[in-house]
C-alpha cells in the first residue's frame, strides 16, 4: 500500500485552484439516472470516490464517457438495472445516493449497507423515513430492498437536516406525482447545486437555499450540460495547512458567500484573508492568536447545519489550532469517532485534552515533531498531512487511499506549493 513521506517545517506558498466539491459531485452522478437522455457534468474532481460512483453507474447499465480530465458524459438510457454490487456499495457512503433515483426510475433498488469513513455512527433512518413518506417501501435482511408501485408528493419533515437525506428525498420527489413540501432539509451549496442541475434537467424546485424545499413533481426530465461548483472543504484544508505551516497561498475559484462560516471560525485563530474577484488570498505573517470572547473567555467552534461551520473541517481547524497561541474550545456535534484521531496529533507534541468524543480543548502554539502517522478517514487524514507539513522532520502516513478519496493529485498539487512530500508505493 502506499504512503507519504513527508519532511516538514517548511512554509507552503504559491497558487492552486481549487477542485470542484467532491460532495455534490456525488449526488450529481447518482441523478444522471433520472434521465434517459445524456447529462455532461463538468468540474469533477478526479478521486477515487468518484470513480467508485461511476463504476456503479455502469454496474446499473449506463454509459459513462470521459471527455476531459474533470468532464463526463453519462447517458442511462435504457436497461437499467436496480441492484447495486455489495463489493462496491461497501467501498463508498454515497452509495445510499442512488436509492431515491432507482426507485423513481425503475420503481425498485437493493441496496447493501453503505460504506465509508469510520466516524462513529451514521444513521440511514431519515432516509427510509423520507422515502416511505413518498410512498417506497423498504425492507432490510442484511441489504435494504426498496419498491413502490408510484411515488406521491408528501409533506414530509426529516428528522434531522440530512445532506445525504435530502438528496435522496429531492431525487425522487422530482418524477413523483403532485406536490412534496420538505421542510428541515439541509441547504449546504452542494445540495444547492444537485437542486440547480435538476432544474437545469426540468425539474421544478422551489426555495433552493433555504430549508423548506417545493418540488412540484414532473413526468420526465431531459438532459443539460452542468458544471459543480468548488469545493469549500478542500478550500479550507490549504487555509488550514498555510496557516499552520506559516506560509501563504493564493486559491483560485473561489465562491466567497461559501466562505463566510469559514471566515468566521478561522478569525477566531487569528487567520484572515481576502478575496479578489474569484482568488482567496492568504498572506503570511498571521497573527496567529486566538481571539478570545468578551470578558476574555475561551472562546468556542464548533460545527453546525448550513450555514454553520462545516463537520468536514473540524479536524483541519484542530490541527491549525494547535499552531496558535491561545486557548480554544473545539466542539464536533455529530460524530462520535472523529475526534479520536487527536492522540496522533499528542503523540507528534500537540497539547490537546480531549474532553469527550465531541469535545477538545487544545493550547498553542507547540512545536510538533515528525511521527509514524496512520489516516483513519478523509479529513482527518489531511489533518495530519498538514500536521506533518508542520512538523519538524520527517513522518509517514499510511493508509492514504482514506486520504485520496477526497483530494484530487494531492501530493503534486502540493509539490508545487513548496511541499516536501512523496508518495511511494
Amino acid at each position: 500500500m502506499a504512503e507519504y513521506h513527508i519532511e516538514g517545517g517548511f512554509p507552503v506558498q504559491g497558487r492552486v485552484r481549487a477542485r470542484g466539491n467532491k460532495n455534490a459531485a456525488l449526488p450529481c452522478i447518482a441523478a444522471t439516472l433520472l434521465t434517459a437522455e445524456p447529462v455532461i457534468l463538468r468540474n469533477i474532481p478526479d478521486i477515487e470516490d468518484v470513480a467508485v460512483m461511476l463504476e456503479i453507474l455502469n454496474n446499473l447499465g449506463a454509459k459513462t464517457e470521459r471527455l476531459d480530465a474533470n468532464s463526463w458524459k453519462i447517458t442511462a438510457s435504457g436497461g437499467i438495472t436496480s441492484v447495486i454490487p455489495r463489493e462496491l456499495s461497501h467501498k463508498i457512503r454515497a452509495s445510499i445516493l442512488f436509492a431515491g433515483p432507482l426507485i423513481a426510475r425503475t420503481g425498485k433498488a437493493v441496496l447493501p449497507p453503505p460504506g465509508g469513513d469510520v466516524i462513529g455512527r451514521r444513521r440511514l433512518d431519515t432516509h427510509f423515513l423520507a422515502l416511505t413518506e413518498l410512498g417506497a417501501r423498504v425492507v432490510i435482511n442484511g441489504q435494504f430492498n426498496f419498491s413502490a408501485n408510484k411515488l406521491c408528493g408528501a409533506d414530509i419533515f426529516l428528522d434531522e437536516a440530512s445532506v445525504t437525506a435530502t438528496e435522496n428525498a429531492v431525487m425522487a420527489a422530482v418524477l413523483a406525482e403532485g406536490t412534496t413540501i420538505l421542510t428541515n432539509a439541509a441547504s449546504e451549496p452542494h445540495i444547492q447545486d444537485v437542486c440547480t442541475m435538476l432544474n437545469a434537467m426540468g425539474a421544478r424546485i422551489g426555495g433552493i437555499g433555504s430549508n423548506i424545499l417545493t418540488i412540484e413533481g414532473t413526468r420526465e426530465l431531459h438532459g443539460t450540460d452542468f458544471a459543480i461548483g468548488p469545493d469549500y472543504m478542500e478550500i479550507g484544508s490549504f487555509i488550514g495547512l498555510a496557516a499552520a505551516t506559516r506560509g501563504s497561498v493564493t486559491i483560485e475559484g473561489v465562491r466567497e458567500r461559501e466562505m463566510r462560516p469559514l471566515k468566521a471560525a478561522f478569525g477566531k485563530l487569528g487567520i484572515r484573508w481576502t478575496i479578489e474577484g474569484s482568488d482567496l488570498v492568504l498572506p503570511t505573517g498571521q497573527d496567529m492568536w486566538v481571539n478570545t470572547d468578551f470578558g476574555g473567555m475561551i472562546p468556542k467552534i464548533d460545527d453546525a447545519p448550513w450555514p454553520g461551520f462545516p463537520p468536514d473541517l473540524i479536524s483541519i481547524m484542530i490541527v491549525a489550532a494547535t499552531q496558535v497561541n491561545g486557548t480554544v474550545l473545539i466542539h464536533e456535534k455529530l460524530f462520535e469517532s472523529r475526534m479520536f484521531f487527536v492522540d496522533r496529533l499528542i503523540s507528534m507534541g500537540a497539547k490537546i485534552i480531549l474532553c469527550d468524543p465531541h469535545r477538545a480543548v487544545v493550547s498553542g502554539a507547540t512545536a510538533l515533531h515528525g511521527e509514524q502517522l496512520v489516516s483513519p478517514d478523509v479529513r482527518a487524514g489531511m489533518a495530519l498531512v498538514i500536521a506533518a507539513l508542520a512538523a519538524e522532520g520527517k513522518s509517514v502516513i499510511s493508509n492514504i487511499y482514506q486520504v485520496e478519496r477526497g483530494y484530487e493529485n494531492l501530493t503534486e498539487r502540493l509539490k508545487s506549493l513548496g511541499a516536501r512530500i512523496q508518495r511511494i508505493e
